[in-house]
């Protein structure tokens, strides 16, 4: 596939613990997560520089997990100019991604390869995206589906979702700042339906404390989607709660399903794309997993 955004070192799954490196166009974005790769910064920077040869290199180390290391939170640039916005492609969709301002270092590079497989299952007719962000799922959508909905909670998320748009000459997607529960009980009463259905949310389950309240939060927002699916039609389901492992994520998509009466054929089942590498032995690694499900009734 092509794609000018992606991950070159993916921590743990690349051998190298703590360090992620982003590529997007010709910058870097970079963390480094630990005390002892923060002491060798100067040699890291060098190895990227050496290997990737970018304009700019910024390091995004405002991730929690340094705390646990009495590491301050900061983005500093380290070589070169990073803008604030980057213009990137991804099998032919364009977006803008926000090395500062944005989740991750910028995007969510660990979905492209779902984006891709999604948008090759999508509907002719209409398709809804919930909790969009700045509509990546939107895009794909929109290149097969007459129209498409994409709602999030955040008015500066849809702003962003708007100009990517825009940036790919798209007319057929509306932008609605909505809390999507509210939403999926709202659309099913008035029984619409809808060809695609993607439900990305954020990581509802931040401890093992909170498992249980997530599975319910997760079976939830899946049992009205499923409801929403027209007959042959497609939902794409995910999770990126590393305490949400995927038996019990296919375990409530189960118990959603039959609550809802649906009959869903199993597409795929999914996990983040092949340059976040996921170890069998480091299960953390294996935080994202998703499903493509068809209704077959």
């Amino acid at each position: 596939m092509s794609a000018t955004a992606y991950r070159v070192v993916h921590g743990e799954g690349d051998g190298l613990p703590s360090l992620v490196v982003d590529r997007y166009g010709p910058y870097v974005v970079a963390q480094l997560l630990s005390a002892g790769l923060e002491q060798r910064r100067e040699d890291v920077l060098h190895g990227i520089d050496a290997a990737l040869a970018p304009e700019g290199i910024l390091l995004r180390n405002d991730t929690a997990v340094r705390r646990h290391e009495g590491l301050p939170l900061e983005i500093v640039p380290a070589r070169g100019t990073v803008p604030d916005s980057v213009a990137v492609e991804e099998s032919g969709v364009r977006y803008l991604a926000a090395p500062r301002t944005g989740q991750k270092t910028g995007a969510f590079l660990d979905q492209r390869e779902n984006r891709i497989l999604v948008g090759a299952h999508t509907g002719a007719g209409r398709a809804l995206d919930l909790f969009t962000y700045h509509g990546s799922f939107a895009l794909h959508l929109a290149r097969r589906a007459a129209e498409v909905v994409a709602v999030d909670s955040s008015g500066d998320a849809l702003a962003r979702g708007r100009e990517n748009a825009a940036l790919n000459g798209l007319t057929n997607i509306a932008w609605r700042e909505a809390n999507a529960f509210d939403l999926l009980r709202e659309l099913e009463r008035r029984r619409e339906t809808f060809d695609t259905v993607v439900l990305d949310p954020p990581a509802f389950a931040k401890s093992k404390e909170s498992v249980v309240r997530a599975l319910a939060g997760y079976k939830e927002i899946n049992l009205r989607a499923m409801r929403l699916i027209a007959p042959g039609g497609i939902l794409f389901t995910c999770s990126c709660s590393y305490h949400v492992g995927r038996g019990l994520f296919m375990d409530m998509l189960g118990d959603a399903a039959r609550d809802a009466r649906r009959r869903l054929e199993l597409l795929a089942i999914t996990g983040a794309g092949r340059d976040h590498p996921e170890l069998l032995s480091v299960p953390e690694t294996g935080y994202l997993k998703g499903a493509l499900l068809r209704a077959v009734d």
